[in-house]
């Protein structure tokens, strides 16, 4: 496997090469089965090898070398007061994202293969005092069942025109294991693994520590929103 290299370094299917624009979609069916296999095989990564980066009373953030770019692959962890359902519903591309993610300011469904299976284009706002100029990314999508829960995840694509003022950002496989707590179903533990490449010029400092800070203000977000949408 390849490392420190920008773009695509998971297996060939995905590789694409640093600057080449993705013409055609790829075909959804065997990219959703290989990020599924990609993510269970991040969640079976032992306790050992991770290092708390962040820890908050709403999760615990780590962190690892990440073999897909120069950069890391986070963890997150912590337990949600509501059921799975509803706490995918908030983070997966559709209609409450963009009502509670305070980093995310534009969200657009560019194709649609199934229900549980999409692309999706979304932009973010500027990051400490905007030393982080905002970022556009392209995302496959893809949501499917995990044990008693659910997985959403994603990887990005190179495809699409990139919007004036912004950089291209990539994310490396990621996703969010939803899960209910077995004596408390009415609780889930919410577990996600992150690798984001920022791309731009960018002292390695500030993407650290945006990351961790990023990662653990989503659960406290998330819990905000869950409880004003119930009222």
């Amino acid at each position: 496997m390849r490392v420190c290299v920008w773009g695509w370094v998971v297996v060939l299917a995905f590789c694409v090469p640093r600057g080449k624009q993705m013409d055609l979609l790829p075909n959804s069916a065997p990219l959703a089965t290989k990020l599924r296999n990609t993510l269970i095989q991040y969640h079976s990564v032992a306790d050992s090898e991770w290092r708390v980066a962040k820890k908050t009373k709403d999760a615990t953030v780590w962190r690892k070398p990440s073999e897909e770019f120069c950069g890391y692959l986070y963890k997150a962890q912590g337990v949600v007061e509501d059921v799975t359902n509803r706490i995918v519903d908030h983070i997966r591309p559709g209609p409450y994202r963009l009502d509670w993610d305070s980093l995310m300011t534009t969200m657009d469904i560019m194709e649609t293969f199934e229900e549980n299976c999409c692309v999706m284009r979304y932009t973010t706002a500027g990051q400490l005092w905007n030393i982080i100029a905002p970022r556009e990314f392209v995302d496959f999508s893809y949501t499917t069942s995990y044990e008693d829960g659910l997985l959403t995840c994603g990887i990005s694509l190179d495809y699409g025109e990139v919007r004036p003022n912004f950089v291209r950002g990539f994310n490396h496989p990621c996703g969010w294991f939803c899960v209910p707590l077995k004596d408390y179903p009415s609780h889930s533990l919410l577990t996600g693994y992150i690798q984001t490449e920022l791309r731009g010029m960018l002292p390695q400092s500030a993407v650290d520590t945006a990351m961790s800070s990023t990662l653990a203000n989503f659960y406290s977000d998330l819990k905000k929103a869950l409880k004003t949408d119930k009222q």
